[in-house]
């Protein structure tokens, strides 16, 4: 069978069962993401755009661009394509109180990785809660931001948006945390450097076996990215965070995310928020 999909103006390019199998089987070894036969209009209409921009009119000329590139420009930029990127200041609200009161148990540097940022509004959003939990002076918290995604990433670190996107955020953090854009910059607003100097982004692949990242941390947030995963993937991502968070830290999921099936070393504390079992770290 072969599939026609809606797609930017231009000649028309097929995508056939093999071509979507072998872009399967690419994404999943390269970012663990796992393709279902009814995402391939998304696929199609994500990559059709590629090629256009890069004046091919046949996916099996693109893929073999992938083969004889494999740690080159285009390989990102394909993982970028098919990585999905739904986010939103203070998504999931409930998680935010639970931050806000386990960092002022702490004391000490109040240490967080966000380890799927996405276009950053995630990471702030952490970023002010502590902030209002802790305050700014030094010392007093820091965020490590990640994501597969380049283009993304490249967002989330200008820290601009539309006010628009701001919507879920009260007058105060608005004032307190952002900058107004004035003239042909009017309706936006950039972070302020009182959160953007707390936070660091930076590309992590959550396949790779080691993570450039100095734990432990009270917290990590990984949510709604391991529903991209097979079980496998799940477990192997699980076991590599263990030693990255202190013995008594949070790891934050999704809403549609259950952890504490996959690996034994994961207890449920409060609503998709879990914990390590001491005994079995």
């Amino acid at each position: 069978m072969t599939r026609f999909s809606s797609a930017p103006p231009g000649p028309l390019i097929v995508l056939s069962d093999n071509q979507f199998r072998r872009i399967s089987q690419m994404i999943y070894q390269s970012a663990g993401i796992v393709l279902a036969g009814n995402k391939r209009d998304m696929v199609y209409n994500r990559l059709v755009r590629r090629l256009r921009t890069l004046g091919l009119d046949d996916f099996d000329r693109y893929l073999a661009l992938l083969d004889n590139d494999s740690a080159g420009a285009e390989w990102q930029a394909f993982i970028n394509a098919l990585t999905t990127n739904l986010t939103a200041f203070f998504r999931e609200a409930h998680h935010f109180p639970i931050l806000a009161g386990h960092a002022r148990q702490r004391g000490a540097e109040y240490r967080v990785w966000c380890a799927a940022a996405s276009s950053g509004e995630e990471a702030w959003s952490i970023a002010m809660t502590l902030a209002d939990a802790l305050g700014t002076a030094p010392g007093g918290w820091r965020i490590w931001a990640s994501d597969i995604d380049s283009g993304v990433l490249e967002t989330a670190q200008r820290g601009v948006y539309r006010q628009s996107e701001l919507k879920n955020l009260s007058h105060q953090q608005l004032q307190r945390y952002f900058l107004k854009g004035t003239g042909p910059h009017t309706g936006l607003v950039r972070v302020r450097p009182a959160l953007a100097e707390r936070t660091s982004f930076s590309r992590i692949n959550l396949l790779d076996k080691e993570y450039p990242l100095s734990g432990p941390f009270d917290a990590i947030f990984c949510r709604n990215v391991m529903i991209y995963f097979d079980r496998a993937t799940q477990q192997a991502i699980l076991r590599r965070f263990i030693p990255l968070l202190k013995a008594d830290g949070l790891l934050f999921a999704g809403h549609s995310e259950n952890f504490s099936h996959l690996i034994s070393q994961w207890r449920l504390q409060g609503q998709t928020v879990y914990g390590l079992n001491k005994e079995r770290r």
